[in-house]
């Protein structure tokens, strides 16, 4: 009986090394608690700058509602707050992570991360690419959905490198985005929702999970 309560707990061992080995499970809730409220007050500031219904102004019955010179003018503005939320969340995210690996005694640029970067990087850039040329198109309605889907299609590529709830989060970015096709005048409200309130729900379990301390 002790023999094969041994064996169990050696086996535990070696499936929790192989498994530490095989996948980068340094990534911090925190992370993504910050980057949603990062996300919310991007989205907030864009809702009061432009007073618009939620972005309907950009539905694509509304296009020829706008000026060539208004439409750049948003444009603009909508490229910047995007880009310093991106910014921001990317810094908080690898300082929650770069915590958390120390924390443990653990590195963070090792052969897992990598492979877990890659996962990420290979959506993402389709995705830039796309919506760069959806704004080459003047499509500029289908950038928020389409910022979602391949957002989710990077996390779900990369759970498999990492925790599972990663792969979760990312299908139900994909699901927010493909509704967002069909809701062409809430595009702001389904951004704050999926980049926002998602990754804040996501953050919380995460850390609630995997790093608060027992007491």
């Amino acid at each position: 009986m002790y023999e094969n309560r041994e064996h169990l707990q050696t086996l535990t061992e070696i499936r929790s090394l192989m498994e530490r080995s095989s996948k980068f499970l340094s990534l911090s809730g925190l992370s993504g608690v910050s980057a949603g409220v990062i996300a919310l007050i991007g989205a907030g500031i864009a809702y009061v700058r432009l007073q618009t219904d939620w972005l309907s102004l950009l539905a694509p019955d509304a296009e020829s509602s706008l000026s060539s010179s208004s439409r750049r003018e948003l444009l603009i503005f909508l490229l910047a707050d995007g880009l310093i939320v991106l910014v921001l969340a990317l810094a908080t995210g690898i300082f929650f992570t770069v915590r958390k690996a120390r924390q443990h005694g653990q590195t963070v640029w090792n052969a897992t991360s990598q492979r877990l970067l890659w996962a990420l990087a290979v959506p993402l850039v389709a995705g830039g690419v796309f919506c760069i040329g959806m704004v080459y198109h003047n499509l500029i309605w289908l950038i928020f959905p389409a910022t979602l889907i391949f957002y989710g299609l990077a996390l779900l590529n990369a759970g498999k490198h990492t925790h599972r709830d990663v792969e979760y989060l990312g299908m139900s970015e994909i699901a927010l985005g493909l509704v967002a096709l069909f809701l062409t005048g809430y595009s702001l409200l389904t951004w704050a929702i999926g980049f926002g309130l998602l990754n804040i729900a996501y953050g919380t379990v995460m850390y609630y999970k995997y790093e608060k301390p027992a007491s």
